[in-house]
């Protein structure tokens, strides 16, 4: 099972994706990611552009899932990103 963290960016099927649930959660084969997407429209606080391996793409907020850990590779970070991805969570969740 791959080691990812909060905020870590890893590839599914060809898309990636950051996770986004707390490292205090114990251990589980899935784990909760939001995709990163380049053709996705940008909402001020919902769908943050976030800077990836040179590349500006969007958080896809609305599309949060969780995937199997066992199918995700590790490609990067985001971690100094990580209050606009809470803030796009809470304005998904609760509206603020």
């Amino acid at each position: 099972m791959e080691h990812l963290t909060r905020f870590d960016v890893a590839e599914h099927n060809g898309v990636s994706m950051v996770v986004v649930e707390s490292d205090l959660l114990p251990p589980d084969p899935s784990v909760v990611v939001i995709p990163l997407l380049s053709g996705y429209p940008a909402v001020r606080h919902l769908n943050p552009a976030l800077q990836h391996d040179g590349k500006r793409l969007i958080l896809a907020t609305r599309l949060i899932a969780a995937v199997r850990r066992s199918s995700l590779r590790r490609t990067g970070r985001v971690a100094d990103q990580g209050d606009l991805i809470i803030r796009a969570m809470d304005v998904l969740m609760a509206g603020v």
